[in-house]
């Protein structure tokens, strides 16, 4: 597969390292309107071209796939236009910044045959799958209670720079820069997260949303301090259990903390990823009499990229795909109304008031 890097900021790092990793997997070109980003990343990687539009790459066209990694508000059009140039396409999260659009991007990929999956990039932890597994086979039996939550402190603590002076963090905090806040950057990975293990999707849902002061008049420089911090959610699914899921960016103690327990009528499994440390206990059989957790061993799992690489290389899409994004951005915009409504609404379909 030869494969072209849209983007080259933070996470194209990790991107050409998951594809290196991958036989037959060739970088070919990499595409950022920031000529001197370009060419150190290029240097840095031993990627033989680059080019400083889309559309100069597009009509180049000597590759196979791309591997998006532009900004949120990004991802719509230059998917679009990727998709129309014939080229399969792996994709960050979010896949767009609004249903509608994920909506349009999935329905185009499908009509064109084109693979395509978006980088939710907790698939990737094998305690996970493996946790999906066990609840599919039925070690818990049916799942009745769901708890998730994703704590980051980035906004109390420096550990990983400044969020006040650095674009890379303040742009995740203005939604005039593309962002839905806490909710669309890290709520879409626990809510991924949750569904995936669990086994079941979203039925109905409540969400609050807020947003804390910050800095005076609510604004750093070109940056409006307006997106979301913290979310909780109840939700019901599908098969009937209950959910209660929230995440923060003011978790202090908690650099990039993923906890879920998931509880049946037989026992109880809990996945944690503590600062990308991975770990899955269960609670089955007799150790439920005793409330005993034992921690199970995993072996690896295929990663995102190798499931990419696999999909094309078959012409069968693999998951998580355009339409599973778009179904958990079906969720996130419904929080804005729900949030405005106070009152639960459905999850599928039209948004529709319960309350």
């Amino acid at each position: 597969m030869r494969l072209l890097m849209l983007g080259t900021g933070g996470m194209a790092r990790l991107h050409v390292k998951g594809f290196n990793e991958i036989e037959g997997v060739e970088i070919v070109a990499a595409v950022d309107t920031d000529e001197a980003k370009l060419t150190e990343f290029r240097e840095l990687h031993g990627i033989p071209r680059g080019f400083l539009t889309l559309e100069e790459a597009l009509a180049w066209g000597e590759f196979d796939a791309v591997t998006n990694i532009t900004p949120d508000r990004v991802h719509y059009p230059t998917t679009l236009a990727i998709l129309n140039a014939g080229k399969h396409v792996f994709c960050e999260k979010p896949l767009a910044t609004d249903h509608a659009k994920t909506v349009e991007m999935t329905e185009l990929a499908e009509r064109l045959g084109l693979i395509n999956m978006v980088n939710l990039t907790y698939r990737n932890v094998p305690q996970l799958q493996k946790a999906h597994d066990l609840i599919a086979a039925g070690a818990i039996g049916e799942v009745k209670h769901i708890e998730a939550s994703y704590l980051q402190s980035w906004l109390v603590s420096k550990a990983w720079g400044d969020w006040r002076s650095s674009p890379t963090w303040l742009w995740r905090l203005s939604t005039r820069h593309g962002s839905n806040g806490v909710l669309g950057d890290i709520g879409i990975h626990i809510l991924d997260f949750a569904s995936y293990a669990a086994g079941c999707d979203y039925k109905t849902a409540f969400f609050r949303l807020q947003t804390f002061h910050k800095a005076e008049d609510s604004r750093i420089g070109e940056y409006d301090l307006d997106a979301n911090d913290t979310f909780v959610m109840t939700a019901e699914m599908d098969n009937g259990a209950m959910a209660a899921i929230h995440a923060t960016r003011w978790g202090s103690g908690h650099l990039n903390d993923l906890r879920l327990r998931i509880y049946g009528e037989k026992g109880g499994i809990e996945v944690t990823d503590t600062n990308f440390n991975p770990k899955l206990m269960t609670c089955l059989g007799g150790d439920v009499e005793a409330a005993t957790w034992t921690e199970v061993a995993v072996e690896p799992t295929p990663t995102n990229y190798a499931r990419f690489t696999e999909a094309v290389r078959t012409g069968v899409n693999q998951e998580p795909s355009f339409r599973h994004a778009a179904n958990l951005q079906r969720i996130i915009d419904l929080a804005a109304v729900t949030e405005k409504d106070r009152t639960e609404h459905a999850a599928a379909g039209a948004a529709q008031k319960l309350g």
